[in-house]
């Protein structure tokens, strides 16, 4: 029999905290889950599963003529074409409002009286800008440029620009903030520019992890770009409500294979290039 002092030596010396922790999450999540209206449960009544059943039936079997084929391989392109438009316009605003938003890169923060009161007021209106930005969905953005540009990519395209610039730049400052700041300083301190101190040392500290976070976000663009379809702004999604518009539940099954497998591949290839960044 395990004495008291084996007992006391393999128990979990944080075991009350977890337990409250725990404890704590299901009070705070339970609340919410009511508000939300959760009710996972009624997924599995008669009427749920024949309602379900029925709708995977009629995937099944996938179309796969050679004119649908190629109208799906078609709209899979334009969905690349439109998140890798949308990243490329959006990186080029990112990179100089991260510049402005950060303090590791600010001359006035240097000297001893501080930031001067116009630099403070930029950075932080562009910060605050920043955040407007990112706060309304690109799904929103589509809905509006739809209305001004009318359907296709270019309301897609204008709408992952804008809502992925804020995000860009906001984690951009962040990786740039996050870094040894010892060694640009030392160049502000001597007479370099901004510039000049990112491009020589803040940046080949942070390169790994900037181009990561830039190719998790294109991938997030080429998922966003089928979403926006859905509302008029081109590619996949567009052509995939149509189909589900026409409950020609085929193709939509040919579809959601097209994206499964693109999506796939930019997982792959932003692997690689983690992989070739170390």
């Amino acid at each position: 029999m395990r004495s008291a002092v084996d007992t006391a030596e393999f128990a979990d010396p944080a075991w009350r905290g977890r337990v409250g922790m725990t404890l704590l999450a299901l009070v705070i999540l339970w609340p919410l889950a009511v508000a939300g209206d959760f009710r996972p449960w009624s997924l599995f009544d008669a009427q749920s599963l024949n309602a379900a059943a029925m709708f995977v039936v009629g995937f099944f079997p996938p179309a796969l003529d050679t004119g649908f084929l190629q109208l799906t391989l078609r709209s899979a392109w334009i969905t690349i074409a439109i998140a890798t438009a949308g990243m490329t316009l959006a990186l080029a605003g990112a990179i100089p409002l991260a510049l402005i938003a950060t303090d590791r890169l600010s001359v006035s923060a240097i000297g001893r009286k501080g930031m001067s009161p116009a630099a403070y007021a930029v950075r932080h209106g562009v910060r605050a800008v920043l955040v407007v930005v990112r706060s309304v969905p690109e799904l929103v953005l589509a809905l509006v440029f739809v209305r001004v540009a009318g359907l296709g990519p270019t309301a897609g395209v204008l709408a992952i620009a804008i809502t992925y610039c804020a995000m860009l730049a906001k984690v951009f400052a962040e990786i740039i903030e996050s870094g040894d700041k010892a060694a640009t300083l030392a160049l502000l301190r001597n007479g370099s520019g901004r510039l000049a101190a990112f491009l020589y040392c803040t940046l080949p500290q942070c390169a790994s992890e900037l181009v990561s976070y830039l190719i998790y976000r294109w991938e997030c663009a080429i998922r966003a770009s089928v979403v926006m379809g859905f509302v008029g702004a081109g590619g996949l999604g567009q052509q995939m409500d149509a189909s589900i518009k026409m409950m020609a539940g085929r193709e939509v099954a040919t579809m959601l294979i097209v994206f499964m497998l693109l999506v796939g591949a930019a997982d792959l290839l932003s692997g690689a290039a983690r992989r070739r960044l170390g």
